[in-house]
C-alpha cells in the first residue's frame, strides 16, 4: 500500500484542502500581531508516549504556505518518542508558523494516535502468526494518511478502497439473493487475480461459502466457539478473517485461533490522538 514515497505524490491536494478550511481569505490573529514577515524558529515538543507518525506531512503543511520554511527532525516515523522530547524544529516566517500550526499538529497528533494505539495492538498478536488489518472505517478524504499510520505502527493494510479487492458483505448477500449466487457473481464478474472475500455470520453461512469456494472467509461477531466451529468446518479450504467490533480490550481471547487475519476498525475510528505541541516561538 502506501509509504513516504507514494505518500508525497498524492497529499499535497488534500493538504492544501485542509489549509482552505481553516483559512479562508487571512488569518486575522496572526495579520493583526504581525503585520510584516520575520524570521522565526518553533520547537516541535512530544507530550505523551507514543509511536510518531506524519512527520513528513506535518513540515510539508509549511512548506506548501512558503517553500522557503525549512524542518529539521530529531526523530523518524515509527520512532518511540516520550513525554517531554524535542522532536523537531520549524525555522521560517513567523506568519507562516502560525498560520500553519493548528493544521500541521491535527494531522501529526491523529496518525500519532492511530500508529500508536495499532503498535499496542498488534504487540498483543505477535508471535501468533496472525496479521493485524485495518478497514475503510476511515474519516472522510484522510484515508491515505490514516491507512499510512496503520502500518508505521505494525499493523497491515486490508483493501484501500472499493476498487482494490472484493468484499462481499451482508447487504452484497442480499442483494444476490445468498452466500452461493454472490460468490459465483463475483467469480465471474472480477478479473481472476482477484481473491473472493465474503463476510459471514453463522456456521451455514460458513458452509455455504467454502462449498462455493470462497478465497478468504470473514467471520463476523462470532463467539469464540462458533470461531472454532468454523475454523474447523473451513479446514483451511479458504484463508480465515476475523472480525467485528475487534478493539484492545477484546482481542486477546483470538489469540489463540488458527486464523491468518484479524481486522479491526478501531485502529482508525477510535484511536486517541497523540499530545504534540509546538513551543517556544522566537525571532531569530
Amino acid at each position: 500500500m502506501y509509504n513516504q514515497v507514494t505518500m508525497k505524490l498524492n497529499v499535497d491536494k488534500f493538504i492544501l484542502s485542509a489549509l482552505k478550511e481553516d483559512i479562508t481569505s487571512e488569518d486575522v490573529s496572526t495579520n493583526a500581531v504581525m503585520p510584516e514577515g520575520k524570521l522565526g524558529e518553533v520547537d516541535l515538543i512530544c507530550k505523551e508516549d507514543g509511536i510518531i507518525c506524519g512527520l513528513f506531512v506535518f513540515a510539508r503543511v509549511f512548506e506548501l504556505l512558503d517553500d522557503k520554511t525549512e524542518t529539521v527532525f530529531f526523530v523518524k516515523d515509527g520512532d518511540k518518542v516520550k513525554a517531554g522530547d524535542l522532536m523537531g524544529k520549524v525555522r521560517g516566517d513567523i506568519r507562516v508558523l502560525l498560520s500553519g500550526e493548528r493544521t500541521a499538529l491535527n494531522y501529526l497528533q491523529r496518525m500519532s494516535g492511530i500508529a500508536t494505539y495499532t503498535n499496542f495492538i498488534a504487540a498483543m498478536l505477535e508471535g501468533t502468526g496472525i496479521k493485524l488489518l485495518d478497514t475503510r472505517k476511515t474519516s472522510p478524504n484522510n484515508r491515505i494518511f490514516e491507512k499510512y499510520a496503520v502500518r508505521v505502527g505494525g499493523g497491515n493494510n486490508h483493501r484501500y478502497n472499493l476498487t482494490d479487492g472484493v468484499l462481499l458483505k451482508d447487504n452484497h448477500i442480499g442483494a444476490a439473493g445468498g452466500v452461493k449466487e454472490a460468490i459465483v457473481m463475483a467469480k465471474n464478474y472480477a478479473p481472476f487475480v482477484r481473491k473472493i472475500e465474503i463476510e459471514v455470520e453463522n456456521l451455514a453461512m460458513v458452509k455455504e461459502a467454502v462449498e462455493a469456494g470462497a478465497d478468504i472467509i470473514m467471520l463476523d461477531n462470532m463467539t469464540t466457539e462458533e470461531m472454532k466451529e468454523a475454523i474447523e468446518i473451513i479446514d483451511k479450504k479458504a484463508e480465515i478473517e476475523i472480525s467485528g467490533n475487534v478493539t484492545k480490550e477484546n482481542i486477546a481471547r483470538l489469540t489463540g485461533l488458527s486464523v491468518d487475519y484479524v481486522s479491526s476498525g478501531a485502529l482508525t475510528h477510535s484511536a486517541p490522538i497523540m499530545d504534540i505541541s509546538l513551543k517556544n516561538l522566537h525571532q531569530i
